[in-house]
């Protein structure tokens, strides 16, 4: 008589989109997914990467090849943002969840060089895009508590940083935003991550080379009780918290290595 399985394959055969998925948490989501047996879909605006996180995917996990695939989605331009979103969803069709995880370069300017242009574009891809998903998504998931869509923020919305407050309103936006989908589209569940130092590539996107991030790391540990910054793995446990457990909604997960604790 076989075992029964109740909770380690929850996942299994779930089909999931993952916006934003070509590098950093969201490959590592990426991966977690397949492992689980899941369907992935990964997004990308740069179609080349979309294409090279799809190789490297099969390539790590051979017999699962058949269940990668991807779209180039530009979330970055303000004119074109609500048709490219909708033409995403179209290409992918029914999904059983939605994970978003795009970033684009850190607005970190002082107040004085805030102009309305820079602030809204500094929100194209880090709140009006995820806006949009929740707007476009429902139509493809189930209409249920088996499917969610999870969001990403950051520390900063929960510890202001100077120089950060353009992105900080931003991310501590999207705390509201996921709770008033969680209403606006339930049962559908919708959840929000906060990471907090993670190693990933934006580091180097933002200009900073590996002396000085191994610096700001070794910074950073001093001031987490865990004595570690992360990777991308580590937090990618928390996305498969939030699409496992059907009785979360309007709930944000913060997983920073205890960081704010000192």
């Amino acid at each position: 008589m076989a075992d029964q399985v109740k909770y380690t394959q929850k996942l299994k055969d779930a089909k999931v989109l993952v916006i934003g998925g070509s590098s950093g948490i969201g490959y590592g989501v990426a991966e977690a997914l397949v492992e689980n047996g899941c369907t992935v879909i990964i997004s990308s605006s740069n179609p080349d990467k979309v294409q090279t996180t799809i190789d490297r995917l099969k390539k790590s996990y051979p017999s699962a090849s058949s269940r990668v695939s991807g779209h180039a989605c530009n979330l970055g331009d303000q004119a074109t943002l609500e048709s490219n979103v909708s033409r995403l969803f179209e290409q992918v069709g029914t999904l059983d969840h939605v994970v978003y995880t795009a970033g684009d370069a850190l607005a970190m300017l002082p107040i004085q060089d805030i102009t309305m242009d820079k602030l809204i574009q500094a929100g194209m891809v880090r709140f009006f895009a995820p806006l949009m998903v929740g707007k476009f998504a429902p139509k493809y998931l189930s209409g249920s508590r088996n499917s969610s869509i999870t969001f990403t923020t950051g520390a900063v919305s929960e510890r202001p940083i100077p120089n950060w407050t353009a992105v900080g309103s931003y991310a501590s936006g999207l705390h509201g935003m996921t709770r008033g989908l969680a209403l606006d589209l339930k049962p559908i569940r919708v959840n929000l991550v906060s990471p907090g130092f993670v190693d990933t590539e934006l580091w180097a996107n933002v200009g900073m080379s590996e002396e000085q991030k191994l610096k700001a790391f070794e910074e950073a540990e001093k001031k987490m009780p865990t004595g570690k910054v992360p990777d991308a793995g580590d937090i990618a446990e928390s996305y498969l918290y939030a699409m496992k457990d059907r009785n979360l909604t309007g709930a944000m997960i913060s997983t920073n290595g205890g960081q704010l604790l000192m």
